[in-house]
C-alpha cells in the first residue's frame, strides 16, 4: 500500500513584531509535537523556529520519522513541495526533530547499548505550520500549510489560533516558579569508577586503538513544573545559538547547545566542531588573558586538529573532490560566560548527494565521539555501559528544498514525566575528550563544573559554585 503523501503549500503571514520565543512556547505548551530551534544568543545567531502540530496519517497517527538519518529521505518524499514556494526561505516545511546518539554511524552495525530511559532513536515529524523569527533582520512570519491533506482545520481557523498564541506571547514571560529541582542531582557513576574508565581509555590510546574518546557520565534529578518552563530556565541561564526544545508524547529534550553539526544551504555544507573551552571573566584584562591561554593551549589545539581532520574525512565522503576546506584554524568564538576554540569545515556537495547524505556522513559529531569515530564509539559503549539517548545526538531540520541545520546535543537535559501530577525527572550527562595526556582526576573535576552549570539552571539558589571557576576546558 502506497504511503499517504501530503502537500507543502506554505502561506506566509508577516508579523508586526518579533514574538519572544519563551513566551510563545508557553502559550503553545499544550499543542502536540511542540518544537523550537532557538538562536537565543551568540554567534552566528540568526534564525529561531517554533512549530507545533506535525502532519498525521489518515488514521490520526503521527507520521513515523524512522530510526536513522537515511530514513528522513523517505519521510521528506511524502511531502510534495510547492513549485511556486520561496526558494530563499530558511525553512519551507519538512522534518523537524531530534536524533539519538544511540542510532550510531550510518551503515555501521555497531549494536550500541540501549538508553536506560527507553528513548526513541528519532522523534519529530513533518511540519507545515510554524513561526520563523529572523533575529538578524528583525522580522518574523507565521507560515501555515494551505490544505496539506491530513484533515486539519481550515487555514483561517488555524491562523486565528496561532495568532492568539503569538499576540499573547509578550504577556507570558513569567516562568512558573514550580519549575525547579525538587532535590539535589544524583551522580550515578562514582568518581572512582569514572576515573578508572578514563585510565582504561588512556591504556587503549597508548596501545594505538584510537587517538581520543569523549567519555561522559549521567546525573538524574527530580523536578517540578512543565518542561517548557524548565527549558526557559535553561535558556535564561545558558543562552546559546543552537538551542532546542523538542517534545513528544512522554518526553522532551531541552538543549543549550553552542555547537553546529551540519548546515546545508543549496549545495554548500558546513560543520563547526568545538574543542577547547575556558570561562569568561568580568574583568577585561583577565578575560583577555583567558583568550590568549586558550589560543595557546597545546592540548586544546591538538584535540581540535584531530577532530577537524575527522570531520574533513566525513564531509569528504559526500563532497565534490577538492572542495573541502578549513577556515581560520583555530578560531576563537566568545559566548556568554565562555570562550570556545572552533573551526569551520566547509564543502560543496556532489551532484548525487544531498543534506540527508551529509547528515549521515557526519552523525554523530566527531567532537563528542573521538577519533577514529567507530572505534572510539565502541570504547565509549564498553566503558559507559549504557546508551546515551539524545545526549550527543542532534536536533534540527531538513526542509523540502534540501536545506538543513542540526546542532550537537551537548549541555542538554532529557525530561520525562513521573507518576505525580506536575512532577518529572531530568537526566543529563557531563563529559569531555580523553587523550593520552589526560589526568583522570582533573578530567573528572571538570565534568563536575559542567554539571553545576546545568544544575544551576534548574535550581540556582541551591547549587554550589565550582571550586575552580576559571579552569573549565571541556565541551560536553
Amino acid at each position: 500500500m502506497r504511503p499517504q503523501t501530503f502537500r507543502c503549500s506554505p502561506r506566509r503571514f508577516p508579523l508586526a513584531d518579533l514574538p519572544p520565543v519563551g513566551g510563545l512556547l508557553s502559550r503553545l505548551r499544550e499543542r502536540g509535537g511542540l518544537i523550537a530551534l532557538d538562536s537565543a544568543e551568540g554567534w552566528p545567531g540568526g534564525l529561531s523556529l517554533v512549530a507545533a502540530d506535525p502532519l498525521v496519517e489518515a488514521d490520526g497517527r503521527p507520521v513515523d520519522p524512522g530510526a536513522r538519518p537515511s530514513d528522513l529521505r523517505a519521510l521528506l518524499a511524502r511531502l510534495e513541495p510547492d513549485p511556486a514556494g520561496e526558494a530563499s526561505a530558511p525553512f519551507r516545511g519538512g522534518f523537524l526533530g531530534a536524533l539519538a546518539y544511540d542510532g550510531g554511524v550510518e551503515g555501521e552495525d555497531q549494536d550500541l547499548p540501549a538508553d536506560p530511559w527507553g528513548a526513541p532513536l528519532v522523534v519529530g515529524g513533518l511540519y507545515t505550520d510554524f513561526v520563523l523569527i529572523d533575529h538578524e533582520r528583525a522580522r518574523a512570519a507565521l507560515v501555515l500549510g494551505a490544505d496539506p491533506g491530513d484533515d486539519r482545520a481550515p487555514l483561517e481557523r488555524r491562523r486565528e489560533r496561532w495568532m492568539e498564541a503569538i499576540e499573547g506571547a509578550a504577556s507570558a514571560e513569567e516562568i512558573d516558579p514550580a519549575a525547579e529541582a525538587l532535590a539535589p542531582p544524583r551522580r550515578l557513576v562514582p568518581p572512582a569508577e569514572h576515573r578508572a574508565r578514563i585510565e582504561r581509555a588512556r591504556e587503549w590510546i597508548a596501545a594505538g586503538e584510537f587517538y581520543q574518546a569523549n567519555l561522559a557520565h549521567p546525573f538524574e534529578v527530580a523536578v517540578g513544573g512543565h518542561p517548557v518552563d524548565l527549558y526557559r530556565r535553561l535558556r535564561a541561564a545558558n543562552p546559546s545559538p543552537y538551542m532546542a526544545f523538542v517534545s513528544w508524547d512522554d518526553g522532551a529534550v531541552l538543549s543549550a547547545s553552542p555547537e553546529l553539526l551540519l548546515e546545508v544551504t543549496g549545495r554548500s555544507a558546513c560543520t563547526r566542531p568545538i574543542k577547547g573551552t575556558i570561562r569568561r571573566s568580568d574583568d577585561p584584562r583577565v578575560d583577555e588573558r583567558h583568550r590568549r591561554e586558550l589560543l595557546a593551549s597545546v592540548k586544546d589545539n591538538a584535540e581540535l586538529a584531530m577532530i577537524v581532520d575527522l570531520e574533513r574525512n566525513d564531509l569528504g565522503r559526500v563532497a565534490e573532490a577538492g572542495s573541502v576546506t578549513v577556515e581560520a584554524f583555530p578560531r576563537l568564538r566568545s559566548y556568554r560566560g565562555l570562550h570556545h576554540l572552533t573551526a569551520d569545515v566547509r564543502a560543496r556537495l556532489r551532484a548525487d548527494a544531498d543534506a540527508v547524505d551529509a547528515l549521515g556522513a557526519l552523525f554523530p559529531g566527531g567532537s563528542i565521539t573521538g577519533a577514529p569515530k567507530v572505534r572510539s564509539m565502541r570504547a565509549i559503549a564498553e566503558l559507559e555501559g549504557e546508551g546515551r539517548g539524545f545526549f550527543t545526538g542532534s536536533a534540527g531540520f531538513v526542509d523540502v528544498g534540501g536545506d538543513a541545520r542540526f546542532n550537537i546535543l551537548i549541555r542538554t537535559l532529557t525530561w520525562r514525566p513521573t507518576g505525580a501530577a506536575g512532577e518529572g525527572e531530568v537526566r543529563y550527562h557531563v563529559g569531555g575528550g580523553i587523550t593520552w595526556s589526560s589526568d583522570a582526576r582533573a578530567e573528572d573535576e571538570e565534568t563536575l563544573l559542567k554539571g553545576e552549570r546545568l544544575a544551576a539552571a534548574l535550581a540556582p539558589a541551591t547549587c554550589p559554585t565550582g571550586a575552580h571557576p576559571e579552569e573549565d576546558r571541556g565541551e560536553s
